[in-house]
């Protein structure tokens, strides 16, 4: 009795975890303990698992395995892939990197946190673009998503695309305004086996063109979403509200599912780079922006839940799972000792135009990314070591409480968890420590409340994460 694994799962290891199964196409990692790692080891074509020496306890993983699909039975000296064979990497684990590829852009954004236009320094050149995808495959990097200023404006984009495919290095995601968005593209990365998302902000129906600075922008997105669903390409998108286009939210959301649109991200227009310098009068408050999403909600189940919403900081759902939902920021934490502040930065990171490695995106928009080395001058494996890095995604929940009072007396506590970090220091950069603003306004504004009154009415069936029906939300 010969098995092998199936052709999409691969072995892997890293300082942090070191045994891993990977699904490739999912990308999702599943941790193994050292039983369950030897279970799959096992299943190389070369081990007879009907021999006496496996034992009862691995049998029965072996027959887990089968069963889910993991596995499957093959002819004695059938082999495994090269890459699915066991390799550890000398780094902390990464799933998955978040990388601006340029700072350069063709649109002129009036909330551009990068001043994209006038970055002209901002950009790698090809040489060290390709030593950073080297350092990805270096630290076991599986999925990486490409973002600028605009990525497409790079004439050697295709070439990046090639170098990451062949250190089988998965593009889940492309970030792109859509404006060079076209046919030959999606040829391109059709003949190389690949789809990736498209994710492509839009603004607002009637308000896209102010907000990116430039004539025939809301043309130019919708031709590209037409595209990329009419080619097989899946497409996001993200909507910055301001106080211009706050009334158009239900009306875009329809518009965007008609072009085949999956999701949508919202959220205000943060008060940084171009914003901060000229418009930050259109900023919405808090409260405000909370009104317009509670507003929203009967309509986006009357509309049948046209795409999946992520309403930042307040709500999400998707037509998939029509009777859960889920509200941004709650979770139900009583250990504070053992969790984590966040824990997307624990298998995550952000590359930065010039090539630093943070944490996440909003630490870009602040003077402590200066902090951080280049990828280029340390290595990536170095700079997963960094003590400030290493210290913010390390971080829990009781590091925070022990400096910050008014969040440890805080009644939703357990509810909240303290907040991303992010956005702490997008509201004080200062303090790592300090509350997060948008949390806050949620729980203290009673919007939890309102949220689960407003999905009760619109649908009843509707179930989300709320299981302390006794606290005062």
């Amino acid at each position: 009795m010969y098995y092998k694994l199936n052709e999409k799962y691969i072995l892997r290891g890293w300082e942090n975890l070191p045994y891993a199964l990977i699904d490739t196409r999912t990308g999702l990692t599943s941790y193994l303990s050292a039983r369950q790692f030897q279970a799959m080891k096992y299943c190389n074509g070369k081990v007879d698992l009907s021999m006496p020496f496996i034992d009862s306890e691995t049998q029965s993983t072996i027959k887990q395995a089968h069963q889910a699909g993991i596995i499957e039975p093959c002819e004695p000296g059938e082999k495994l892939m090269p890459n699915q064979e066991y390799k550890k990497f000398p780094s902390r684990y990464l799933n998955r990197v978040h990388w601006s590829i340029t700072g350069k852009c063709n649109y002129r954004c009036r909330h551009c946190y990068m001043s994209a236009p006038d970055a002209s320094s901002q950009e790698l050149s090809h040489d060290d673009i390709m030593k950073i995808i080297n350092e990805l495959a270096a630290c076991g990097v599986m999925n990486v998503s490409l973002t600028g200023g605009e990525p497409l404006i790079r004439d050697d984009f295709l070439d990046i695309v090639d170098e990451l495919l062949s250190r089988n290095i998965n593009i889940t995601q492309i970030y792109s305004n859509g404006c060079l968005v076209n046919e030959k593209l999606l040829r391109e990365l059709d003949d190389r086996k690949i789809h990736p998302e498209f994710n492509m902000s839009f603004d607002g129906v009637g308000f896209h063109d102010w907000l990116r600075g430039i004539p025939g922008a809301e043309k130019a997105v919708d031709r590209a979403f037409r595209l990329c669903r009419d080619m097989g390409f899946p497409t996001g998108s993200e909507m910055a509200i301001h106080n211009d286009n706050k009334h158009v939210l239900r009306e875009s959301i329809n518009y965007l599912a008609s072009v085949g649109v999956r999701s949508l991200k919202t959220s205000p227009v943060s008060n940084v780079g171009e914003w901060k310098k000229n418009f930050n009068t259109q900023s919405i408050t808090k409260p405000e922006l909370f009104q317009i999403y509670l507003d929203y909600l009967p309509y986006y189940y009357s509309d049948g839940m046209p795409l999946t919403i992520l309403l930042g900081s307040f709500f999400t759902a998707s037509p998939s799972e029509p009777d859960k939902y889920f509200i941004s920021g709650y979770r139900e934490s009583y250990d504070h000792d053992k969790t984590y502040s966040c824990t997307h930065v624990l298998s995550s990171i952000y590359i930065t135009p010039e090539g630093r490695a943070l944490m996440c995106i909003p630490i870009s928009e602040i003077k402590m990314q200066e902090n951080f080395p280049f990828i280029i001058d340390k290595g990536l494996s170095e700079c997963l070591k960094y003590s400030e890095y290493l210290s913010f995604i390390n971080l829990k929940v009781n590091d925070i409480l022990r400096h910050n009072d008014e969040c440890r007396n805080c009644k939703f506590i357990k509810h909240c968890s303290t907040g991303c970090r992010g956005v702490a220091l997008l509201n004080d950069e200062n303090n790592l420590m300090g509350k997060s603003p948008d949390l806050c306004e949620l729980f203290h504004g009673g919007w939890i409340r309102k949220i689960i009154n407003t999905v009760k009415q619109a649908r009843p069936s509707a179930k989300g994460p709320v299981i302390d029906d006794e606290m005062h939300f």
